[in-house]
């Protein structure tokens, strides 16, 4: 069950014709949000609808590398190095290798994203003062639906993103402690048992 939920998440990892001009506006902002984010690292806390609660940290280079690290007690690693993604369960010593291609999170971590109505299509949008919220689906999701992405208006950042699993689970993931287009370790996306029972500290920003 942890595999489905942890790689719901992943998948979502961090685009309706939008019939006001505002509502386009924002889109856009959105759009551009996703685009100009080069590298991200932020603390999450993840929670599901069934009251499963993990936390961990995140991190993003574009194009394509990912590393997710769960605290205790989940014991999962991902790793995507920009080749294919490693998902590791440290208390089985059992490894996943996952193409790329095989998720729909290929998109977002791409240089570049599309909120066009082709791939990735708006389902939903709300804004009040302080937040946008905008529903999301992509063209080709196989058995993934539809996933929401939740923003402070200011400044404009992710803080949110949630994603409903095959089986009908509706997992949230919240971001914290953000930095945004800082310098990450090239380690952070190479995977090896040994570095990943030493836990984070090796992955300190030089």
């Amino acid at each position: 069950m942890k595999y489905v939920l942890n790689l719901a998440v992943l998948m979502m990892l961090l685009g309706h014709n939008a019939g006001a001009a505002t509502q386009s506006e924002d889109v856009k902002k959105v759009e551009s949000y996703l685009n100009s984010v080069k590298t991200l690292s932020a603390d999450f806390v993840q929670i599901a609808s069934n009251g499963e609660k993990v936390e961990g940290h995140l991190y993003v280079e574009k194009p394509n590398k990912i590393r997710m690290e769960y605290k205790e007690p989940s014991d999962i690693l991902i790793v995507g190095n920009g080749d294919y993604i490693v998902y590791y369960d440290k208390e089985l010593e059992q490894i996943t290798n996952i193409d790329y291609e095989d998720i729909p999170a290929a998109l977002i971590l791409a240089n570049t994203v599309k909120i066009d109505g082709k791939e990735l299509k708006v389902t939903d949008f709300a804004k009040d003062p302080g937040m946008t919220k905008i529903g999301l689906k992509y063209a080709k999701s196989g058995d993934l639906g539809p996933f929401t992405l939740v923003f402070a208006n200011s400044p404009f950042e992710l803080k949110q993103w949630k994603v409903i699993t095959p089986q009908s689970l509706e997992v949230s993931l919240s971001l914290y402690n953000t930095v945004t287009d800082g310098k990450l370790n090239d380690e952070l996306f190479k995977f090896s048992k040994h570095e990943a029972k030493k836990g984070k500290d090796k992955y300190k920003k030089k």
